[in-house]
């Protein structure tokens, strides 16, 4: 499932050695459609086990970095990118990528961001100690932007890093920030929790959801590291900065990728699968906004077009044909709306992506839709797995 862009997005991996043709295709590969501000992917990790709510009660930010940033660790990563020349002609370039990670059990897996270690044939970490280790990626997923490595856990003396959950995170709650940004390895910064529920696109374009937002300062280097709660666990692994196309620092807000997202892949991503379901439409959620294409109803979530080869596509989910403008952006209309999945009525894009990302692959949902205005039909719909490489219309 994807959603319409609304928010572009610029890769900043803090790479070395790649020629800058290279740079700005992998650039030009994360960017969406939009008119939003521009954001910035940057590198830090996170970490897990469950969490008893404030069991030790509030921790300072000294005592948290005495105790997690052993369990944080430094990456670096060996990256090819391919690419073409200025004749057009393919072309690949090396380069080194680093970030954050985090340790989150005993067997020596680490979490850290997909954009980390994207396109690696080589990683290594490095502890707090100076310890190195290599690191072998179990599995990556582009769409949420999390990553699984593993270490050799023998003869290391690892700290695991306890993981919280997004349920227990309000707004206004204390967190910092623990990672390697510009490459000042093992930095820590303070701030709070600024906002819930955002949404950014990951790497192929779906978009991820409810992101935490927040006013720790992160960087690029950042990237995959933990965003810590003040009981001293991880709610987050931190992914993305404002930039307010001012460049690539830091202008106060950052994004996380909550931690219950990563606890759901783990699974999967151990064995380098994505469980995720996909349906494969990009879509509209119908607002007063949208009044102007007169549509035949108000609410819903306005199909625009339809992957081929999609589960939606196999289920007969027909996208927009019409040619249509909107605040001068192109879209395409007459498509069916989708009024309710599973009996529940599906009012925003938003609700529609949560839905579809909360499903696993193979799960089946009935779709309730609306089609040329005046048929209704409902649907089933065998949920597929969701495609790495950038697509169209997911």
């Amino acid at each position: 499932m994807k959603t319409s862009a609304s928010r572009s997005t610029w890769l900043v991996a803090c790479c070395a050695g790649l020629l800058g043709g290279i740079v700005a295709l992998v650039a030009a590969a994360a960017i969406g459609i939009g008119s939003g501000p521009t954001t910035t992917i940057v590198e830090q990790g996170a970490s897990g086990t469950v969490r008893t709510v404030n069991s030790g009660g509030a921790m300072t930010p000294r005592e948290i970095y005495r105790r997690d940033s052993k369990g944080v660790v430094f990456i670096t990563a060996d990256v090819v990118k391919k690419g073409s020349n200025i004749f057009g002609a393919p072309e690949s370039q090396s380069g080194k990528a680093t970030g954050s990670g985090f340790v989150i059990d005993e067997q020596g897996t680490i979490l850290t961001n997909a954009h980390v270690v994207d396109g690696a044939n080589k990683v290594t970490v490095r502890f707090s100690d100076d310890r190195t280790v290599d690191a072998k990626i179990l599995g990556a997923d582009r769409s949420s932007d999390i990553a699984v490595l593993q270490i050799d856990p023998d003869g290391e003396d690892l700290t695991v890093l306890p993981l919280a959950s997004m349920k227990d995170v309000e707004v206004g709650d204390p967190v910092v920030a623990i990672g390697n940004p510009f490459g000042q390895a093992f930095s820590l910064t303070t701030g709070v929790v600024s906002a819930k529920q955002r949404s950014i696109e990951g790497l192929n374009g779906f978009a991820i959801n409810d992101v935490i937002q927040t006013d720790a300062a992160i960087n690029p280097g950042n990237s995959g590291g933990p965003l810590i709660d003040s009981a001293g666990e991880v709610i987050g692994i931190n992914s993305q900065i404002e930039t307010g196309g001012s460049g690539s620092g830091n202008v106060g807000i950052g994004f996380a990728v909550p931690i219950d997202t990563a606890r759901k892949l783990l699974p999967g991503l151990r064995k380098g699968t994505v469980d995720t379901g996909y349906l494969g439409v990009s879509s509209l959620s119908i607002t007063p906004e949208l009044a102007s294409l007169n549509l035949p109803v108000k609410k819903g979530v306005l199909i625009e077009s339809v992957n081929p080869g999609s589960p939606a596509a196999t289920a007969g989910i027909k996208g927009g044909t019409v040619p249509a403008k909107l605040n001068g952006q192109e879209l395409k209309i007459g498509g069916d709306i989708i009024e309710k999945i599973d009996g529940r009525p599906m009012l925003t894009s938003l609700e529609l992506s949560r839905y579809v990302s909360s499903k696993k692959v193979g799960d089946q949902i009935e779709v309730q839709l609306l089609r040329g205005g005046k048929e209704t039909k409902t649907v089933k719909v065998t949920l597929g797995r969701r495609p790495q490489q950038n697509i169209t219309a997911p």
